[in-house]
C-alpha cells in the first residue's frame, strides 16, 4: 500500500500598498477644523463645509478605511469607515430637511446622535492607548468634542457650542499633524515630526 505525503506550502502575501492613515487623518482633521470654525462663530454653515463633509471628510475617509481593511488593520478600518460615514450622515441630517425629504432633527435627537458618537469615540480612545501619543490626543480630544457638542445641543447654550468649536479646532489640527507627520517621516526616512 502506497502512501502519499503531502506538504503544506505557506504563501505570504506582501502588502506593498501605501499607508492610508495620513489620508484618513488629514481628511478628518481638515473637515473638522472647517466645521468647528463655524461652531466657534467665525462663519455660517454653508456649502463649503457640506461639500467637505461629503467628499473629503466622508468619501476620502471611506477610501482610507477600505485600504486599512486590506492592510488587516481593524482599528484603522473601523475608525476611518465610521467617521467617513459620520460625515455623510451629518450632511444628510442637514440637507434632507432642506430638500423636503425628512423633518428637521430635534435638538434632543441631535444631542443623542452626538452623544452616541462620543461614546463610540471614547471606546476607540481606549484602543489608542496601544498606539502613539498623537493618535491618543486626537481620539481623546474628539471624545471631549462630541460630549461638548451634545451638551450644546441638549441645553441650547451657544457658549457651550462655541467652546466646543475651539476645542474642535484643537482636535482637527491634531489630526492634521498626526497625518502629515506620517507623510513627512516616511518621505525623509527619519522622525521629522514626532508622534510620541
Amino acid at each position: 500500500m502506497e502512501t502519499k505525503e503531502t506538504t503544506a506550502t505557506t504563501v505570504k502575501n506582501l502588502d506593498l500598498t501605501a499607508n492610508p492613515a495620513p489620508l484618513g487623518l488629514t481628511a478628518f482633521g481638515i473637515t473638522t477644523v472647517l466645521l468647528n470654525l463655524h461652531n466657534a462663530g467665525f462663519f455660517e454653515l454653508g456649502s463649503m463645509i457640506l461639500a467637505m463633509g461629503i467628499f473629503y471628510g466622508g468619501l476620502a475617509q471611506i477610501v482610507a478605511g477600505i485600504m486599512e481593511w486590506k492592510k488587516n488593520n481593524t482599528f484603522g478600518m473601523t475608525a476611518f469607515l465610521s467617521y467617513g460615514f459620520f460625515w455623510l450622515s451629518l450632511v444628510a441630517l442637514i440637507m434632507l430637511p432642506k430638500m423636503g425629504l425628512a423633518d428637521a432633527t430635534s435638538k434632543d435627537a441631535m444631542a443623542a446622535y452626538l452623544l452616541m458618537w462620543g461614546l463610540f469615540t471614547a471606546v476607540m480612545f481606549i484602543g489608542t492607548l496601544r498606539a502613539n501619543r498623537a493618535l491618543q490626543f486626537v481620539f481623546g480630544s474628539l471624545t471631549i468634542l462630541f460630549i461638548l457638542l451634545a451638551l450644546g445641543e441638549a441645553t441650547g447654550n451657544g457658549t457651550v457650542t462655541m467652546i466646543a468649536g475651539y476645542e474642535g479646532l484643537l482636535c482637527g489640527f491634531s489630526a492634521i499633524y498626526a497625518g502629515l507627520a506620517q507623510v513627512l517621516n516616511e518621505m525623509y526616512k527619519w522622525t521629522v515630526a514626532p508622534l510620541g
